[in-house]
């Protein structure tokens, strides 16, 4: 099969079209033939080893010292399975799914083994690859913030910065869902994007900046890395909470002591991946109350440009690889 390999940490030119052994599923593992995957910015962290600050030494002993330890990337797919390996009881040959291998990787490529009691669900019927490919990695992040950490009421005011990014897209719409006060802070050029999915407020970042802005909210959702507790604060109300999506490791050791001094709630760190947020999600893809984002659709052998496209900082939502299947 041909596989995506990251052949060393750099640019979007490391990663190289190879020919690589189909695996074979084991014990309660299916075969997923894949149709359509994402490159993530978790994908270019790894890939060119841009480590959030405090986390470079760490994040090389546990992702590979001078080249990533596993070559295939890719941390959401769909497809349909190829084949079951023994005791698998819920998926058979051909039922279409959706995968969230997360930290495990391997979906850019054109087969991937999933244990069946992994991050693994039904493709709706009505959602195309392309767009079930996009669900995993920014909604299972939005919805592990907003439940728990932010505990994100009817009724309360949630800020999202960043709000067009692939988090930041999910964000919103589960906030609406959610019964809460959607606030997106994007650029201007983004507003119709995040009101056609359900903002009740815009702020133009290049115009205004929130944290000074006078107003305030109940959760301040921080998808970019730029609103750390010390400019949060005042757009913080009494017993506010700031999630932390994308930080460094100072920011994380001071969010306990901040949380105790100020009567806020400071957290962060990363999104567990579990098989529930990713059935919630489809569930809600297919009701259209969620409805993924697609940024632009590349070949699979062009997926050295989709990560340069994610690399520019520029995208909405998600970048979207497709593999051909004929």
């Amino acid at each position: 099969m041909l596989a995506a390999i990251c052949t060393a940490y750099g640019g979007p030119d490391v990663v190289q079209l190879r020919e690589v052994e189909v695996p074979a599923p084991k014990d309660k593992e299916v075969l997923i033939r894949i149709h359509a995957t994402t490159v993530s910015s978790g994908d270019c962290r790894i890939r060119g080893a841009n480590f959030p600050t405090g986390f470079g030494l760490m994040a090389r002993l546990i992702f590979g010292l001078s080249r990533p330890r596993q070559p295939i990337l890719g941390t959401e797919c769909s497809g349909v399975i190829e084949a079951v390996g023994p005791g698998v009881t819920r998926f058979r040959p051909g039922d279409a799914v959706i995968a969230f291998g997360g930290a495990g990787f391997r979906c850019h490529a054109q087969y991937r083994t999933m244990r069946e009691d992994g991050a693994l669900v039904a493709k709706p019927a009505g959602l195309a690859f392309e767009a079930a490919a996009a669900i995993a990695f920014g909604g299972t992040t939005a919805l592990h913030f907003l439940r728990g950490a932010g505990r994100l009421k009817r009724g309360e005011r949630l800020l999202v910065n960043g709000a067009s990014g692939c988090v930041g897209v999910a964000a919103v719409q589960l906030a609406k869902h959610f019964g809460a006060h959607a606030t997106a802070v994007c650029s201007g050029a983004r507003s119709g994007l995040v009101r056609s999915l359900g903002a009740d407020a815009v702020i133009d970042y290049g115009s205004v900046d929130f944290a000074t802005s006078g107003e305030r909210w109940d959760v301040i959702l921080d998808t970019v890395g730029n609103a750390p507790f010390a400019r949060a604060q005042a757009a913080l109300n009494e017993s506010g909470r700031l999630l932390l999506v994308a930080s460094g490791l100072p920011e994380l050791l001071k969010a306990p002591f901040q949380s105790m001094t100020s009567g806020r709630k400071v957290a962060g760190g990363p999104a567990p991946e579990r098989a529930e947020d990713l059935a919630l999600l489809a569930k809600l893809a297919e009701s259209g109350a969620v409805r993924p984002v697609v940024d632009s659709t590349y070949p699979f052998a062009r997926i050295a440009d989709a990560h340069a496209r994610v690399e520019t900082g520029h995208k909405t939502g998600s970048v979207v690889v497709t593999l051909d299947v004929s």
